[in-house]
């Protein structure tokens, strides 16, 4: 679409991401959790996601762990005016030399670590796939649980970058990829237990949030943790009423009239 409000430093990248405006119901959730999603909807953006590149949406997932979209946006964008104007991606990562491809992507932090990392990978799928294409299809076409697995078994990968890719390449319904941001959030407004690990909250948003809203449910929740709910000051430690999610949040860890925030685990395990 042309007028998206996703900022481009997202992980679906706004308008150039894959993803397309799409219209869900929000009369009636069923679900406190599907409430907030509905609302993160309606303040910032309703997308389906789907249709990038399963290699690179890899890669460009891998870039941005340990790091702001900020600084892994310019590293893809150098790997890709590097290695990316011949017929396949894999294989030219798969051949590339390793301290070239660390400076190339310098800007993204842990540069020899990921390097490395985006090797080996590259080789991995030229040689059980053949190239880009041909795991891309896997990624959109095979059991979902399958390529998951198969993403978590390669170099690196955890469950939020196999997630990252199965929403943003396969445009796989019912898969809530689960950041720090979206870790921190759903446990303070209380849609996970305060001590959930990152693969619980996962589990808990996947089975209370409807699977086509899963997705702009990730990337929205990510843009309200960077405007009002910060992992140091959220906005309703100085002002309850100045978060547009007040109504919905059980403030689990911040206490306004103490002026503290602190981990959602370090504040008691609520009701679940």
């Amino acid at each position: 679409m042309s007028d998206d409000p996703e900022p481009a430093e997202n992980i679906s990248g706004g308008s150039a991401g894959g993803g397309y405006a799409d219209t869900f119901d929000a009369d009636a959730p069923a679900t406190r959790a599907e409430a907030v999603v509905d609302r993160l909807g309606d303040l910032y953006w309703q997308k389906s996601y789907g249709g990038r590149d399963a290699f690179e949406c890899l890669v460009r997932t891998i870039l941005s762990q340990n790091t702001s979209d900020v600084a892994s946006q310019p590293a893809h964008d150098a790997l890709m005016d590097r290695y990316g104007g011949g017929p396949d991606l894999a294989t030219a990562l798969a051949g590339a030399d390793q301290p070239e491809l660390a400076e190339t992507i310098s800007s993204a932090g842990l540069y020899n670590q990921k390097s490395e990392r985006i090797i080996d990978i590259a080789e991995r799928i030229v040689a059980e796939y053949g190239g880009e294409d041909e795991f891309d299809a896997f990624v959109r076409e095979d059991d979902p649980e399958t390529v998951r697995d198969t993403l978590l078994d390669m170099t690196g990968v955890g469950p939020k970058t196999a997630d990252c890719v199965l929403l943003f390449a396969g445009g796989r319904d019912g898969v809530f990829p689960v950041d720090t941001h979206v870790h921190r959030i759903a446990r303070r407004i209380g849609l996970a237990p305060p001590d959930a690990d990152h693969e619980t909250v996962r589990e808990h948003l996947e089975r209370d949030v409807p699977g086509g809203k899963c997705g702009f449910g990730h990337t929205a929740m990510i843009q309200f943790g960077r405007e009002y709910c910060s992992a140091r000051r959220p906005d309703c430690l100085d002002d309850p009423e100045a978060c547009p999610m007040a109504d919905l949040c059980d403030q689990v860890g911040v206490d306004p009239r103490a002026g503290d925030v602190t981990d959602p685990a370090e504040a008691g395990v609520a009701d679940d």
